[in-house]
């Protein structure tokens, strides 16, 4: 594609004043006449276009390398656009919407007829959410269209949640990154399948299995995929973040599954057997692991305690350990509760089939 200067705007969501609201015109601006613009999100930073423009839309894929088959969201900024966007409004939509919006909740529904078959990868349903982050509400309201956004990074690397993370991967391809300061949740939404015979998790995400059930008790968790050696692009996936390989660094990550003294060990002993073999090696880890790494000559990234810091710090740490030019990443699993689903989903498909169970 045909390379572009790329401008980043700072934004204080606090500090709303007059030349704060000219950004926000500027970039909605853009968005009306068909152009890309990035913009902060409470999970991932998106690169979002007019929803209801295919051509605009379009430009989307081209900047990501993003395929076809991959469906996009549609972000809005209050309930009453589902009304533009889908043909039916469930009582369920409704109740989850009261509960969980704004913020990290996508809801598939039926697409209406406005919606561009791009958009939807050409099924008959779309993925619907409405952002929680001031940023994001500003410029949907001030653009007065819903905008369609995947996370603002090349195809199948890991999220950006700095507006840095998406220059690295953007720069060149993209007009206008609005810097809207560290994303909160750290990882994207959770993709719920309204138009399932039971509504049913497709991608987990910022908002947990348990929290929705207790809006909605027969909430199903995500069902397990086979694997496959390769991934298919030609075929529409029901929803974002289904591929098997995804969030991935440029280097190779390796997941340890067992209890959290068997990881460690087996963690360990992997990576003195890399080290002698004269590897640069990052360790992803929680703060309770530091004192079993911290002589371990590993670049080590900790991402803190709870499942929530941990969530926030993921994609962070795995481009931390990119940029500081390890050879190869180690990383452990977490609890699932929680945020914890949503982590482990992260970590999987950022590892691909690379799994060790200890």
């Amino acid at each position: 594609m045909q390379q572009q200067e790329t401008q980043i705007i700072k934004l204080d969501p606090n500090r709303p004043d007059e030349q704060y609201t000219q950004h926000i015109a500027y970039a909605a601006q853009l968005l009306r006449a068909g152009e890309l613009v990035v913009f902060p999100t409470e999970t991932v930073y998106g690169l979002g276009a007019n929803a209801l423009d295919a051509q605009a839309a379009e430009q989307i894929f081209i900047a990501k390398g993003r395929p076809l088959s991959d469906p996009l969201i549609v972000h809005i900024a209050d309930e009453h656009e589902l009304e533009n966007i889908v043909s039916v409004v469930p009582a369920t939509a409704r109740k989850l919407a009261a509960a969980f919006w704004p913020g990290p909740l996508t809801m598939i529904l039926p697409a209406g007829p406005r919606v561009p078959a791009l958009i939807t990868s050409g099924l008959p349903n779309v993925a619907v959410r409405m952002p929680g982050h001031p940023v994001a509400q500003a410029l949907i309201r001030t653009a007065g269209i819903p905008i369609a956004a995947p996370s603002a990074n090349r195809f199948m690397h890991v999220s950006p949640t700095t507006a840095q993370h998406v220059y690295v991967d953007l720069k060149g391809r993209v007009p206008l990154i609005l810097d809207g300061g560290p994303c909160t949740v750290g990882v994207e939404s959770t993709i719920l399948d309204l138009c399932a015979e039971v509504p049913t998790i497709l991608r987990p995400g910022g908002i947990s299995l348990e929290a929705l059930r207790s809006i909605l008790p027969q909430v199903q968790p995500p069902q397990p995929r086979q694997t496959q050696d390769e991934e298919d692009f030609t075929h529409a996936q029901a929803a974002p973040g289904q591929m098997h390989i995804h969030y991935s660094p440029s280097v190779p990550a390796y997941l340890f599954e067992g209890s959290v003294a068997a990881m460690r060990q087996a963690m360990l002993a992997e990576l003195q057997t890399r080290k002698a073999r004269g590897e640069l090696v990052g360790v992803l880890i929680a703060d309770e692991d530091l004192n079993a790494f911290q002589d371990s000559g590993a670049i080590i990234y900790s991402l803190g305690r709870t499942p929530e810091q941990i969530a926030t710090h993921l994609f962070a740490g795995l481009r931390t350990l990119e940029e500081a030019s390890a050879n190869v990443i180690l990383c452990r699993t977490f609890t699932e509760q929680g945020l914890g689903l949503a982590i482990r989903d992260r970590l999987l498909k950022a590892a691909g089939s690379k799994v060790t169970k200890v």
